[in-house]
């Protein structure tokens, strides 16, 4: 039987994996796989095809239909007419809601993912019997795994 686990990189791997070989799991029935960070920086601007959940256009949107009742009503006693002045102020509403989120995600949203520190899972897996498996599992959870699942073998 085969368990699978992923944990955080930290210490607590190194002490389930201590504690496993104390309890007759042997090292070459251990196998550890680190994953990789991502290089590039997300991209900000979704296709049709991939979109991740995030509007842009949201805020930008709010501020322009607010800012287009203000300049409408303002536009009245204006020269150009309402019509002119709320286009016009829907557009600025529009620029200032589409800065404030791209500044929100390009800087704040930024230092936010850096100070918090996130790095990459490890995964774990154990070969081992079917009867060693229910040991095995309970020791991964007890040395903070963020996940497990066992795998049924036809071999042992």
């Amino acid at each position: 039987m085969q368990v699978f686990s992923t944990f955080e990189y930290s210490s607590y791997i190194e002490l389930a994996i201590s504690e496993l070989e104390r309890k007759g799991i042997k090292k070459e029935e251990i196998f550890i796989v680190p994953l990789n960070n991502r290089m590039e920086d997300r991209r900000i601007f979704d296709s049709l095809h991939r979109a991740d959940g995030v509007s842009l256009i949201d805020l930008g949107m709010a501020l322009a239909t607010a800012f287009s009742v203000i300049g409408a009503s303002i536009g009245f006693k204006l020269s150009w007419g309402p019509i002119y002045w709320g286009l016009i102020s829907a557009f600025i509403g529009f620029i200032l809601g589409l800065g404030i989120k791209l500044f929100m995600f390009k800087v704040i949203k930024k230092n936010q993912r850096l100070l918090r520190g996130k790095h990459s899972e490890v995964i774990l897996i154990v070969d081992c019997r079917t009867v060693d498996a229910e040991m095995v599992e309970q020791t991964l959870w007890k040395n903070l795994a963020l996940g497990v699942s066992k795998v049924r073998s036809d071999k042992l």
